[in-house]
């Protein structure tokens, strides 16, 4: 980030929304804002504490689930849907309805099909995942030269070998993308889950301090599911950035 032609590190932004934010909070303009210096202290007093831990684990688990099933399915069927012209017409419009609709709508049959425990708040994290995964790999192997495909047809390639080495690399940026964006759709997956489906984890303690206007530890634990987010984020854009040579070889 440059200002007035001077280059600042990158983390400069968040320094100058945490600023704002601590000055926002010391003001008093509202008692839902404290202070970020106060939600940092807060966040070290419950951080060793076995309810965060309980909640924390809870949450990466259902997470970490979820997207690992929006993985191993989306990935496929995108790449299904990319070689395929039938199976294409066939799931596309299904995948851009269920992509472009209110999720959240479709909990509560979760719940009367599965239950209310953590089988349903992890099939809610890979709905909210799987869609922009499928399609980024079907954009993926849809930009692939056809010389590839034609020199692995020629050379007798099995469908898992033109799989393994033709499509799922020459797609991979692609495929990269979709994870980024299906992982942040995953939070937001996960919290409704523990919010609406069963009140267990970071969902709870949402609940809990929302409730009891504990503000600062409400604060707390959403800078932390932040953290956790971007961390992860920045990770797949870093895999995006080092794969990108990928997309010239096609």
């Amino acid at each position: 980030m440059k200002v007035f032609g001077i280059r600042l590190p990158g983390m400069s932004s968040l320094l100058l929304w945490g600023l704002l934010w601590e000055i926002v909070g010391r003001s008093g303009y509202s008692f839902f804002v404290p202070p970020l210096s106060d939600v940092v202290t807060t966040l070290f007093e419950i951080i060793g504490t076995a309810a965060f831990q309980k909640a924390l684990y809870e949450t990466a688990y259902a997470f970490c689930s979820g997207v690992f099933f929006a993985i191993v399915i989306g990935i496929p069927t995108g790449i299904l849907m990319g070689k395929n012209r039938l199976i294409d017409e066939l799931l596309l419009p299904w995948v851009n309805i269920f992509l472009s609709a209110p999720l959240t709508a479709l909990v509560p049959v979760l719940m009367v099909l599965f239950g209310f425990g953590m089988k349903s708040i992890i099939i809610t994290t890979t709905l909210f995942a799987i869609w922009i995964i499928i399609l980024n790999a079907r954009a993926g192997v849809m930009q692939i030269n056809r010389s590839l495909v034609e020199m692995a047809t020629s050379f007798g390639a099995t469908p898992w070998a033109a799989f393994s080495k033709i499509y799922f690399w020459a797609a991979l940026p692609e495929i990269l993308g979709g994870v980024r964006i299906g992982i942040i759709r995953a939070v937001k997956g996960v919290i409704i889950g523990q919010l609406l489906i069963s009140l267990v984890g970071f969902g709870a303690l949402f609940e809990l301090y929302s409730n009891n206007f504990l503000m600062k530890h409400f604060w707390a634990v959403l800078v932390v599911l932040f953290a956790l987010a971007f961390t992860i984020s920045e990770f797949l854009a870093y895999l995006e950035r080092r794969v990108s040579y990928y997309a010239a070889k096609r």
